[in-house]
């Protein structure tokens, strides 16, 4: 199964979630990500956070949802929208949930308080990840209505 992040730029959460994911997920399941209108780059800190959650960061890229290196079955938006931000709709026919997490690249402050934001976004993406992973996935691979009842409902977790 593969599962794709996307959002906007492709440069922090959607980055954030695809590491994650693989760094936990059990073979047979991969993830990927994109952007509708990708930023071209990695932010820094994304990259640095995985480095100290021992997550391996090689190959990590932002790029477009039109150079995916798979066809997902499964798409999550993590997109803001509450914040007013314009989330990507993926029109392929997919099964589609979102988890939407604030952008920590929007982050203003002292240092410290920017690394608090993705911080946050970070914990937030792994709770809702590790809630997944912990599905029933093989019987939730044959009754994609109740997968994507249970993956609402994990969107809801902070």
């Amino acid at each position: 199964m593969n599962v794709l992040f996307l959002c906007t730029g492709n440069s922090c959460r959607s980055i954030l979630g695809e590491a994650t994911f693989n760094h936990l997920a059990p073979p047979g399941w991969r993830a990927m990500s994109a952007g509708s209108k990708p930023t071209g780059q990695v932010h820094p800190r994304s990259l640095a956070l995985l480095s100290r959650e021992g997550i391996a960061t090689d190959g990590y890229c932002s790029k477009s949802w039109d150079n995916l290196p798979a066809t997902p079955d499964i798409v999550i938006t993590v997109c803001a929208s509450a914040a007013g931000e314009t989330c990507p709709a993926y029109l392929g026919p997919v099964l589609r949930t979102h988890w939407g997490v604030e952008d920590p690249a929007h982050a203003t402050g002292t240092d410290e308080e920017i690394d608090a934001a993705f911080r946050k976004a970070y914990r937030i993406l792994r709770t809702r990840i590790e809630a997944f992973l912990a599905l029933p996935l093989e019987t939730l691979e044959r009754d994609k209505a109740a997968l994507k009842l249970e993956l609402d409902k994990i969107g809801q977790l902070i």
